[in-house]
C-alpha cells in the first residue's frame, strides 16, 4: 500500500513567503552540530566507481528508509546500536551490511554489482503463454489482500523536490526576470511529515517542517504517492495489478533474481495502446508473497513525461511497503520547457496487522487455475467451506493450508470488502484525509534541516538555496523600510477604469472593477458593459460568501442606458440570489450564442443570429442541498417584456449578396409569428436534482465529490402564473433529464445526456416561454459538447408541446489519427457523437459527427452531418473552444 504525502504547490508558495523572514545560521554551527551526531554516511557506487544516484538505504531494525543524493552520497542518523543496513538500486544486487553505531558517524562506502538475472528452465515457445502471465495473475489475485492486510501504520516522510526551467519563449523573458525566475536555476522544496493510516480509508498527515525557494508549477506527483498500485487506478492511470490489467497491458517475463532470501521476478509491462492513463516499464514481483518488490515505470499526461521509481521493503517481514519514491517530470508546454525531480523517503514504520486476514507467507500459496489445473482441483476438494460473513472463519480459511486458487482468493476478498462496507457508517466515502501544518513548520532554521535531512543536498541545490537566502534578505529589508524598498501599487489608479483591477479592502473582502466589455448587435449597435463587484466572507466556519454586482450597459444605436444589480449569498449548503433591473436577454435563457461570437458573425459575416428582447425584471433563486445526494432549487421571476427591432445596418465587411441584416424576430416552425406586444409575466419553477450513487473523498472534514461516480437525474416543473401582478402568461411544463459518463473498458469513454418533457397546458404563452434547445449556426462551438447541437437552428424547432433531446458522445482511446502513438502522447483524442431531437415539427432531427479534441490543449475540430427522417439535410465544420476559456465572455 502507498498513502504517502508530497508537498503541494500552495505550501511551496507559503514556504517561500515565510522563508523570506529567515536568516541562515553560520556554517560553523552546522559543523559543530555534526560533531555531536552519530550514524552512518558514505557513498554508493557501481563496480567501476560511478556514483549511484537515488539508491535506497533501508535500516531493517527500525523500518527506516532513505536514499542517496544525485552524487551517490547518503547519510543516516542512528542511535547507538547494532543494525542491519540494506542497500538497493534497481538493476543491481542488494547489499547488506551489519553495522555497530557508537558516538560518531561511521563511514560506510558500498559498491553494488549488476543484478544477476536467472532465466528459468521454462522456455516460451510458439503458441505457449509467457510465464509472466501466471505471475501477474497471482499478483493481481492477491492485490486486494495487500490493500486490506494492515489495520494501520504510522511513519515519518521526508520529501524533496528540485525543479528548473530549462527554456522559455523570449516573449516571457522580461516577465520572468521581474518575478526572479532564472533559466537553469534549481528551485528546491523540502518537507517532513508524520503520517498515519487507519484502514479502510483514513489518512492523517501532520507537516512538521517546510522549506521552499520556489514553485512546483503544478507538477507535484501527489496523486501517485497518495494512491496504491494495488488499486485498480492510480491518478487515473490503470495499474498493472488492476483486475482489468490484461485488457490494457501485455506482459513479458525477463527472469528472476535473488534479493536476500526472496526470489523476485522481473516483469516487463507493455501497453497494448500507448498514451495517457497507462504505464510502461518494469515491475518486480516477490514470488510466494506476490507483492511489489520495486518498479521502474513511465507514463504520460497530456504530453508530459512522468518517470517513477519505487523500492519496497518487508516491514517486520510481514508486509512489503514503499520506503522510497523517485519521480522525474519532463515537459514542454507553449514553449516553456521544465524538469522536476522529487524524492520521498519513509522512516520509522510502525505497522498493525489486520487479524482477520493476516497469514504467514509460507501458509498461502496462490494457484493459477489456468496453468496448475491439477493443483486447483485438489485445492477445491480440500478447502473448508467458506463463511465470509465471519472474520474468524475467514482467517481460518486463509490459514488452513498452503494452497488456495486465485479465483477463490478474489471471491474471499470481495466478500470481505462487502461485509466491511455494510458495517461502515458512510459507505459512500472512498477516503478521508486529515491534513495539518504545525505552527512552527515554516520557522525551522538551517541547523534543524542539517540534522533532519536524510538526503544530502547536491552542490547545485545548495547554490539554489543560497540564491533564495540572498533574495529573502533583500525582501526582508524592503519590508522593514530599507532604502531599497520600491513603490508598490497602493490602491485605485485612474487607468484602472479602463483596464480593470481588484482591491483588497479587508481581510476577507475585495472590490473588483471588471474589464469593460464592448460588443455589437443589430438592435443596440455598439454597446458597452461595465461591471463592479464586491465580495466578502461573512462566516469563516461555513464559508458563507456575499457578493454584490452592479452592471451598467449603454446601447449607442438605441441611445438607451440600462443595467442591473445582483445580490448573491452562498455556502456549501445553500445559494440565494436576487437580481433585478432593465436589461436585454436572448430568447433562449441558456444563452446559446456568446456575445463575442455574435460580434464576429454580424460585423464580418453579416449574420445576426442572436435574437434579443428587453425586460424589466426581478429574479429570485434559492438552491439548497437536502443531503449529499439530493438538492432542490426554486426560482421566481417577474418581468415586463418588450420586443426589440434592428436599429443599425453597420458592418465591417459589406457583402453585396446580402443587403440588410435579417429581422431580430425569431423564425419558428410551430408559431408563424413570434412577435409579441408588451406584457407582464410571472413565472416560477421547482427542480429536484439527485445523484443517488455519488461518492466522496473527505479532506479536512470537507467533502469533495468523486467526478462521474453517479449519474445526475433531474425533475423540473415550471409554471406561468396568470392574473397575479398583472401576469399575462398561463402554462405548465414538466421535464425529466439524465446525464452521465461511463468508462467502456479499454475502448474509451461514453458520455450521454437526455431530456424529455411536455407542456401540460399552453393557454397563454409567448415565444420566450417555449422550450428552446442549444443550437448552433456559427463556425464556433462554445457550449457543452454533451447536451448541445452543432448544426441545429436556434429557434426553428422550439416548442410548446412534447419534446425529446438526446446526446451521445463517445471518446476513443485509439481510432484513426490516434492510432499513431505520438499523436496520443500529445493529448489528442478522437470522438464520435450523435445528437437527436424530436418535436412535433423536427422530423426526427439527427446529427452524426466526428471530432478531434485536445488541440493545443484548448480546442477541438468537429465535422457533422444532419438528417431529417433519415434524409440528408445539412453539413458543417466547427471549432470547439473549452468552456473555461469562454466563461468571461458570457455577458450579453
Amino acid at each position: 500500500m502507498s498513502f504517502l504525502p508530497l508537498l503541494p504547490r500552495r505550501f511551496m508558495d507559503q514556504g517561500l513567503a515565510c522563508y523570506k523572514t529567515l536568516c541562515l545560521a553560520a556554517g560553523i554551527v552546522m559543523l559543530s552540530l555534526h560533531g555531536y551526531a552519530q550514524g552512518i554516511r558514505g557513498t554508493l557506487q557501481d563496480e567501476t566507481g560511478k556514483p549511484l544516484p537515488y539508491a535506497t538505504i533501508f535500516v531493517r531494525q527500525i523500518g527506516t528508509g532513505t536514499t542517496s543524493n544525485e552524487n551517490g552520497l547518503y547519510e543516516v542518523a542512528l542511535d547507538s546500536g547494532h543494525y542491519e543496513i540494506v542497500y538497493q538500486y534497481l538493476g543491481y544486487e542488494t547489499a547488506v551490511r551489519i553495522i555497530d553505531v557508537d558516538k560518531s558517524f561511521r563511514e560506510v562506502n558500498v559498491s553494488l554489482k549488476p543484478q544477476a538475472t536467472v532465466l528459468p528452465t521454462v522456455v516460451v515457445q510458439d503458441g505457449k503463454e509467457d510465464p509472466a502471465y501466471t505471475i501477474m495473475r497471482k499478483a493481481i489475485a492477491k492485490a486486494k489482500y495487500h490493500t486490506q492486510q494492515l489495520d494501520g501504520y504510522s511513519a515519518r516522510v521526508y520529501i524533496k523536490g528540485a525543479g528548473k526551467l530549462k527554456d522559455y519563449p523570449w516573449l516571457a523573458k522580461r516577465t520572468l526576470q521581474k518575478e526572479g525566475i532564472e533559466k537553469g536555476r534549481v528551485y528546491i522544496s523540502e518537507s517532513v511529515s508524520d503520517v498515519k493510516y487507519t484502514r479502510p480509508k483514513k489518512f492523517e498527515e501532520k507537516v512538521i517542517s517546510i522549506r521552499s525557494d520556489g514553485k512546483d508549477n503544478n507538477t507535484s506527483p501527489n496523486q501517485y504517492i497518495f494512491g496504491s498500485f494495488y488499486e485498480s487506478e492510480v491518478a487515473e492511470t490503470v495499474s498493472p495489478l488492476s483486475p482489468r490489467a490484461f485488457s490494457y497491458y501485455k506482459f513479458e517475463y525477463l527472469g528472476t533474481f535473488q534479493d536476500r532470501d526472496y526470489a523476485v521476478s522481473r516483469i516487463k509491462v507493455i501497453p497494448r495502446v500507448k498514451g495517457d492513463n497507462v504505464v510502461d516499464g518494469v515491475i518486480n514481483i516477490v514470488e510466494d508473497w506476490w507483492s511489489i518488490h520495486s518498479m521502474d515505470i513511465h507514463t504520460t499526461r497530456l504530453g508530459i513525461d512522468i518517470y517513477i521509481k519505487a523500492v519496497y521493503a518487508p516491514i517486520e517481514d510481514k508486509a512489503w511497503l514503499p520506503v522510497s519514491h523517485q519521480f522525474r517530470i519532463d515537459g514542454k508546454v507553449f514553449g516553456f520547457e521544465f524538469e522536476y525531480k522529487y524524492l520521498a523517503t519513509v522512516s520509522d514504520y510502525k505497522i498493525k496487522l489486520n487479524p482477520a486476514l493476516y497469514v504467514e507467507t509460507d501458509k498461502m500459496e496462490v494457484i493459477d487455475e489456468k496453468i496448475q489445473k491439477q493443483e486447483a482441483r485438489q485445492a477445491k476438494t480440500t478447502a473448508p467451506r467458506r463463511q465470509p460473513d465471519n472474520a474468524k472463519q475467514l482467517q481460518e480459511r486463509l490459514q488452513s493450508g498452503k494452497e488456495i486458487t486465485r479465483k477463490e482468493l478474489k471471491t474471499i476478498m470481495k466478500d470481505y470488502e462487502k461485509q466491511e462496507l455494510r458495517q461502515q457508517k458512510e459507505p459512500e466515502v472512498l477516503s478521508e484525509t486529515l491534513f495539518e501544518i504545525d505552527s512552527g513548520a515554516f520557522k525551522k532554521d538551517s541547523t534543524y534541516w542539517a540534522s533532519m535531512r536524510p538526503v544530502p543536498l547536491t552542490p547545485e541545490e545548495v547554490k539554489g538555496y543560497q540564491k533564495s537566502d540572498s533574495t529573502a534578505e533583500i525582501e526582508a529589508r524592503k519590508d522593514a523600510g530599507d532604502t531599497l524598498k520600491q513603490s508598490k501599487h497602493a490602491g485605485f489608479q485612474p487607468w484602472d477604469l479602463l483596464i480593470g483591477d481588484t482591491y483588497k479592502v479587508a481581510k476577507h473582502s475585495n472590490i473588483k472593477i471588471h474589464f469593460p466589455m464592448p460588443g455589437f448587435n443589430t438592435v443596440e449597435g455598439w454597446n458597452l458593459v461595465y461591471k463592479v463587484s464586491f465580495g466578502t466572507i461573512l462566516q469563516d466556519t461555513n464559508k458563507t460568501r456575499l457578493s454584490i454586482t452592479p452592471a451598467f450597459r449603454y446601447a449607442f444605436s438605441r441611445k438607451v442606458a440600462s443595467g442591473n444589480l445582483k445580490f448573491a449569498l452562498r455556502n456549501k449548503v445553500y445559494r440565494f440570489e436576487v437580481e433585478g433591473g432593465r436589461y436585454v436577454r436572448q430568447y433562449n435563457a441558456d444563452q446559446p450564442i456568446l456575445p463575442i461570437v455574435n460580434d464576429f458573425m454580424t460585423l464580418l459575416l453579416e449574420e445576426n443570429l442572436m435574437k434579443l428582447y428587453e425586460r424589466r425584471y426581478v429574479d429570485v433563486l434559492y438552491r439548497r442541498n437536502l443531503s449529499d445526494f439530493v438538492s432542490v432549487e426554486g426560482t421566481a421571476s417577474w418581468q415586463r417584456r418588450h420586443m426589440l427591432q434592428n436599429t443599425t445596418n453597420y458592418k465591417w465587411i459589406d457583402r453585396k449578396s446580402i443587403e440588410d441584416y435579417t429581422s431580430n424576430i425569431p423564425v419558428n416552425s410551430e408559431l408563424l409569428d413570434t412577435s409579441f406586444p408588451d406584457h407582464e409575466a410571472l413565472t416560477a419553477s421547482v427542480s429536484v436534482v439527485t445523484r443517488p450513487w455519488l461518492k466522496y473523498r473527505i479532506r479536512n472534514r470537507q467533502r469533495n465529490e468523486v467526478e462521474n461516480s453517479s449519474p445526475t437525474l433531474s425533475l423540473t416543473y415550471r409554471k406561468g402564473i396568470s392574473d397575479v401582478l398583472g401576469s399575462d402568461v398561463d402554462f405548465d411544463q414538466l421535464e425529466v433529464g439524465a446525464k452521465h459518463q461511463i468508462a467502456i473498458g479499454v475502448r474509451g469513454r461514453l458520455h450521454f445526456a437526455v431530456r424529455a418533457g411536455t407542456f401540460l397546458n399552453d393557454r397563454r404563452m409567448y415565444f420566450m416561454d417555449y422550450k428552446h434547445f442549444l443550437g448552433n449556426r456559427t463556425p464556433f462551438s462554445t457550449t457543452d459538447p454533451v447536451g448541445s447541437f452543432r448544426l441545429l437552428d436556434y429557434y426553428t424547432y422550439s416548442t410548446p408541446d412534447r419534446y425529446l433531446a438526446g446526446n451521445v458522445y463517445y471518446q476513443f482511446r485509439r481510432f484513426l489519427v490516434t492510432s499513431f502513438p505520438f499523436v496520443r502522447m500529445m493529448g489528442i483524442r478522437e470522438n464520435i457523437f450523435v445528437n437527436y431531437l424530436a418535436t412535433p415539427t423536427s422530423k426526427n432531427y439527427t446529427e452524426v459527427g466526428y471530432s478531434i479534441d485536445g488541440i493545443l490543449r484548448f480546442f477541438r475540430l468537429e465535422g457533422a452531418v444532419s438528417f431529417q427522417d433519415g434524409q440528408y439535410h445539412d453539413y458543417g465544420f466547427r471549432v470547439g473552444i473549452a468552456s473555461y476559456l469562454t466563461v468571461n465572455f458570457s455577458d450579453n
